[in-house]
């Protein structure tokens, strides 16, 4: 079931979200994720990002150059039923924060 902006943000109060866990993959396949408090995360994430260094994820882009941002997919939103506290899980597409087009690594932005 498609869900909107709306949808995941009415999760986050019915659940009391505490924490967002915004999820991605790398190059290899290796799941990497940036865990904000939930006073972090409102409706905008979904339009302008979560920034994020994208030098700490090997092979990805020197320190120079590594400003990323991570685009989050409210389709994907789940509660993490492992997590200690209510925590939101939403996977993103990595994309270059100049432009706002795709990251080449991202494995999201091949298919």
């Amino acid at each position: 079931m498609a869900k909107t902006v709306a949808d995941v943000m009415k999760m986050v109060k019915d659940n009391e979200i505490k924490f967002v866990d915004f999820r991605f993959t790398d190059t290899r396949g290796k799941e990497q994720h940036v865990t904000v408090p939930v006073s972090h995360f409102d409706e905008d994430k979904f339009t302008s990002g979560h920034a994020f260094d994208g030098s700490s994820i090997a092979g990805w882009k020197g320190i120079e150059a590594s400003d990323m941002q991570l685009m989050p997919d409210p389709n994907t939103a789940n509660v993490d039923p492992f997590y200690e506290e209510p925590t939101l899980m939403l996977t993103c597409d990595v994309v270059e924060p100049a432009d706002g087009k795709p990251y080449e690594r991202d494995p999201r932005s091949l298919a």
